[in-house]
Formats: structure tokens, sequence, C-alpha cells
């Protein structure tokens, strides 16, 4: 079960297409694990299904020979990913589909099948642990306010934030809409959770009714 598929340095069809079949079950089981527990788009975990299967058939084609190793390394050259950059969930469940791909790919079907379900029950079993939760951290909130250029933002909220706020420290500035209002963004702990709505209500008054956002700071913080 755990030795090689592939008796000779040449790929036949019966290897091919056990090979073929072991990757696209495995991966399908694999993606649908991991979508209990990673947010992310059903085309993400389409991609993640069938990646098995393309790592596995470049590595069983590529493998000894130089020339198609270039020429495979010269095509990927040509991709430019232009999607913004995925979560460290997303990261992690391509980077194991990877590395379950590259086993299936060089014939050890029994090895690429473990890689893949094993990880994803232990991804899942581990995430459901209460660990890693600091509730400091859990408190940490980020706040968004958008303001007209006309307004000054070094201390106007200064008064708001001393009232509802135990506290908070300045992450970015930058600007939007042309260039005619500034974003402001701050990691914040608020003293009581219910005055959230009051909190924001006075920003409003401040701040011309813009947009104002308050969003978890760990998952937001990637986005700034």
């Amino acid at each position: 079960m755990f030795d090689s598929v592939f008796t000779s340095a040449s790929v036949t069809v019966t290897e091919f297409f056990t090979m073929a079949g072991v990757s696209l079950v495995a991966g399908l089981l694999y993606a649908w694990i991991m979508s209990f527990r990673v947010r992310s788009t059903k085309r993400f975990f389409l991609v993640n299904a069938i990646l098995p299967f393309v790592i596995a058939t470049v590595i069983a084609f590529v493998s000894g020979n130089i020339g198609a190793g270039v020429a495979f390394g010269g095509a990927f050259a040509l991709i430019r990913f232009r999607s913004a950059q995925g979560t460290a969930d997303e990261l992690a469940s391509i980077l194991i589909a990877m590395c379950g791909g590259v086993a299936f790919g060089m014939g050890y079907l029994g090895y690429g099948a473990l890689i893949l379900i094993g990880l994803a029950a232990l991804y899942f079993a581990i995430s459901l642990l209460p660990i890693f939760e600091h509730r400091a951290q859990a408190q940490e909130k980020l706040l968004r306010v958008t303001i007209p250029e006309s307004l000054d933002y070094i201390d106007v909220f200064d008064d708001t934030f001393a009232h509802y706020l135990k506290s908070y420290e300045n992450v970015g500035v930058k600007t939007t809409g042309m260039g005619s209002m500034f974003r402001l963004s701050f990691k914040i702990r608020l003293k009581d959770p219910k005055e959230e709505k009051a909190f924001i209500d006075e920003l409003r008054t401040k701040n011309g009714n813009l947009e104002i956002a308050v969003l978890p700071y760990v998952e937001a913080a990637n986005q700034l």
C-alpha cells in the first residue's frame, strides 16, 4: 500500500489512471474536510480538490527529465497571480495539497492519501480545541474611520477615545476617494463592549457621518 505504484522510469496507462483516481478522490475528501474549518469560497475548495492531481501529474512526467522540467518551469514563470493575498488558513491548505500531490506524483499513493486526509483531520481537531485563543487578543478591534480631508485627524477623536476605550493605537492612515478623504485605522480595546454603538454614534458626529467600521483585529489587520 505504501510502496510506489511506478515500477519503471516511464509511467504506464494503468499506473497513471490509478494515481489519478486515488489523488482525485483523496483531494475531494481533503477539500471537503477543510471546508468545515477554513473560511473561503467554493472555487477555492474546487481548486484544492484537484491541486494534488495537478501536482502529481507534473511530478510524474517531469521526474528524471531535465528538458521537461525546464519547460514546465518556464511555463509556470509566465503565470502572474493578480489575486489578493490569501489568509493563513488558505495558504496552509494549498501547501498541504501540494505536499500530497508530490507524494502521488512519485507513486506513493498511500502516503499521499495519509498526508491529505491525516493533516485535514488533524487541522480540524486542533481548530476545535480552545488553544492559542488569548483573551486579550480577542478583545482587540480594528477601528476604521473615514474623515474629510479638511478635518485635522491628529487629536480630533482623543476625548471620545478617552471616554470609551481602554487603549488605542494608530496603526495606519491612507487617502481614499481620489484624495478627498482620509481613512484612519486604530487598534482599540473597548472599556465596555456594550457601548460599541454609542461609541460609533459619537464618532459619526465628528467625521461627518462618513464610513466607520469596527472589525476583529486579528482577521482585519492583514488588509491594512
